[in-house]
């Protein structure tokens, strides 16, 4: 009997530390976190043993930390090592931070394409080596020309067409639209497809941009001040919507607000009448789905589009859907 016992005591010993090892995870492939240099960031995530770089013209404001998150929810949803290298609207710095990728020998490379020609040689470079490119953001109108998959985002020229149209059927006569980023030919197509769409005068204004929003409100406000017949203002980033909104009042103008693209700030101002609609093209989907594609490409050989971009939009928020938006953009994903 003393012998069974001491047998049984063995088995379950042997049990409780199968269970402790499990506990601690050393193997377990969802493992992960977060390292970062500068602005260069790194998800670190055990799994495929893939490595991908996010090259964008990111300037961390709140539009591109949702590209981001969505980034690093997919590294970590597919077991890939992230590495999200911003260039802060700088063409020459874009085209070494592609070049680093390429000398670490990533195995994909997922890049916003704001000056084609800026890049095109880095990125010549990457598909030299064997690197599958995929787009985002901008650069729908490029992508095949620069070897790329498919391309993630929206067609911009039909999103201002878009935002043109529900100006104009707001009642508006005058549109002044604020560019933000030089050099930038999607911003251009935004501001071209809003005349398009609305019909009538529209201005382009180029400003100072993100990094010096006091600048930037002060250059919409005196334009405003010009011009009284502007009774409509619409951004093309929110971090402007928020200064253009700020700016109509320091204006003392009646001009309605509109802005593409979402944050928490902006959502609120629709909610409270602010600022009339926001073009949604969803960024966090042009940060999650290029990582996905670039791991179906790489282990199963699957291409998506078909040739053509893949659309995240555009959507538009307004008060109708507001309140819904919201609380998703409380959780950074919108």
């Amino acid at each position: 009997m003393k012998r069974s016992l001491r047998t049984v005591f063995a088995v379950l010993l042997a049990l409780c530390t199968v269970v402790v090892v499990a506990a601690c995870g050393g193997s377990d492939d969802k493992t992960t976190g977060t390292a970062s240099k500068g602005k260069d960031s790194v998800t670190l995530t055990q799994g495929s043993g893939l490595t991908f770089a996010m090259v964008t013209h990111s300037d961390e404001g709140s539009f591109w930390s949702v590209v981001k998150k969505g980034a690093e929810q997919a590294a970590k949803d597919e077991g890939v090592k992230l590495v999200w290298s911003p260039s802060n609207n700088d063409p020459q710095k874009q085209a070494q931070l592609i070049d680093a990728a390429v000398s670490q020998k990533v195995d994909g490379l997922a890049v916003s394409v704001p000056n084609a020609d800026a890049i095109k040689g880095s990125l010549a470079k990457a598909k030299a080596a064997g690197i599958p490119i995929i787009t985002l953001n901008s650069g729908a109108d490029q992508f095949q020309e620069l070897g790329a998959i498919t391309h993630v985002g929206q067609t911009e020229e039909i999103a201002g067409e878009a935002a043109g149209k529900k100006l104009k059927d707001a009642g508006v006569k005058k549109v002044l639209c604020v560019i933000h980023e030089q050099s930038n030919i999607g911003l251009q197509q935004r501001c071209d497809g809003v005349k398009k769409g609305f019909g009538g005068a529209v201005t382009n204004q180029q400003v100072k941009g993100p990094e010096d929003i006091a600048t930037t409100q002060t250059e919409i406000k005196s334009k405003l001040q010009a011009d009284k017949s502007f009774d409509g203002v619409i951004a093309l980033n929110p971090d402007i919507a928020a200064a253009a909104v700020t700016a109509v009042k320091g204006a003392s103008s009646s001009a309605k607000v509109a802005t593409f693209d979402l944050s928490p700030a902006v959502i609120k101002d629709i909610k409270a009448g602010t600022v009339l609609f926001a073009v949604d093209q969803q960024q966090y989907l042009q940060g999650y789905l290029p990582i996905v594609f670039l791991k179906l490409f790489k282990q199963n050989a699957n291409t998506v589009g078909g040739g053509l971009p893949v659309l995240t939009g555009p959507g538009f928020v307004d008060k109708s859907n507001a309140a819904t938006v919201e609380k998703l953009a409380g959780q950074g994903t919108r």
